[in-house]
């Protein structure tokens, strides 16, 4: 057939045909340009070199708050002993829903940034309960002009009323009503107490760190001063008063 002889043919000429002859071509290839080698390794050098620096600012950032809790947790001078009970590992604030005293909402992570004192209790307050507020405020006084960063907070945990008469003292707390049961899976008394019976130490980033024995007395926050002291020394050079974003 005359279509085989002249494919035949073409086929037989194909060989003899140089790239520049214009003849038919059965395929056609085509060489794109690749990057030198040397660019790419540069390349590639320059975004490793750029994420060593990343890593190392970040360092840099953090190593004052890392220096604080070394010295503080490690470093520790012969035969000094804490009064209250260090929690290891510390538990960071829940997303933990709150209310002020006149109904305004709010979260609980929201009190970040501050030393926090805690106490727990419900809103009628027995002789315990203001035990607590009396020695919280005392404490936060006793550290002369490192009290303002130290809030101390008093967490409501039920609707009852609060008593009149803690109006006036309760005007540097602060008051946060609740849920007692949510609360429980955050803070958790010693063995044989009641979460009431204790006070709470919360650092600036959030997390519970420390808690006072049961039933402390005027002696027992003469020792629980000492423990405070140290942290706020301790964290002098990545913590000031106030919260930030906040005037």
């Amino acid at each position: 057939m005359s279509g085989s002889n002249s494919s035949d043919a073409s086929f037989a000429r194909a060989p003899g045909l140089s790239p520049e002859a214009g003849g038919d071509h059965p395929l056609g290839l085509t060489v794109h340009t690749l990057p030198e080698a040397g660019s790419a390794v540069a390349h590639a050098q320059n975004t490793r070199h750029g994420r060593w620096k990343m890593l190392a600012v970040l360092l840099v950032c953090a190593a004052p708050v890392i220096a604080s809790y070394f010295t503080y947790y490690v470093v520790r001078p012969e035969g000094r002993r804490n009064y209250g009970e260090l929690v290891q590992p510390q538990r960071p604030l829940p997303d933990l829903a709150t209310a002020t005293l006149d109904g305004a909402p709010g979260q609980l992570p929201a009190l970040k940034g501050q030393w926090l004192l805690v106490s727990v209790a419900g809103g009628a307050c027995d002789a315990q309960c203001q035990q607590h507020l009396y020695l919280q405020r005392q404490l936060r006084e006793s550290v002369g002009k490192e009290k303002d960063r130290v809030d101390w907070v008093w967490l409501v945990t039920d609707a009852a009323p609060l008593p009149a008469d803690l109006a006036a003292a309760l005007q540097k707390a602060t008051v946060l009503r609740v849920d007692g049961g949510a609360l429980a899976q955050w803070l958790e008394p010693a063995a044989g107490h009641a979460l009431a019976e204790h006070l709470y130490l919360v650092d600036p980033m959030g997390n519970w760190m420390m808690r006072f024995p049961a039933g402390m007395d005027a002696a027992g926050a003469a020792k629980a001063k000492r423990d405070l002291e140290r942290l706020l020394r301790a964290s002098s050079s990545w913590d000031e008063a106030g919260r930030p974003g906040q005037p």
